[in-house]
């Protein structure tokens, strides 16, 4: 038997901020809170354990915005890449320059706190 990820968690200044904005983004719902401030949220219905991994909001007195060591990838269930870029644009996500040529499959992005993640092209399955 292999292991597999159950939680990603990320050090953020704004849990609830985040947790609304990664819950409209990926069609997750809050789960729970922690005493800490920490702000769970996952797939509706389903929660924690799900094939899906949660994501934990943590608040962390130093995060650090940017190219995180551990990023996330998304990519579209229900639209082409481009309606998606523009929903996650209106959301809040803002567009990051790493020196890309244009001609990439993929949009480097940013969160509301700046921390990067990228739209993948391909568009996968709903789960």
């Amino acid at each position: 038997m292999a292991c597999r990820i159950s939680e990603l968690v990320v050090d953020v200044a704004d849990p609830d901020r985040l947790a609304a904005f990664w819950s409209e983004v990926l069609g997750y719902v809050e789960l729970g809170r922690e005493d800490d401030g920490s702000i769970e949220i996952g797939p509706p219905g389903v929660g924690f354990g799900s094939p899906q991994p949660t994501l934990v909001l943590s608040p962390g007195s130093d995060p650090r915005p940017g190219k995180l060591r551990l990023h996330i990838d998304v990519n579209a269930t229900d639209r082409d890449q481009d309606a998606e870029l523009e929903r996650l644009l209106a959301l809040g996500a803002r567009r990051v320059d790493v020196g890309r040529t244009g001609t990439e499959n993929r949009h480097v992005l940013a969160d509301p706190e700046g921390n990067e993640f990228c739209l993948l092209h391909t568009r996968l399955k709903p789960l």
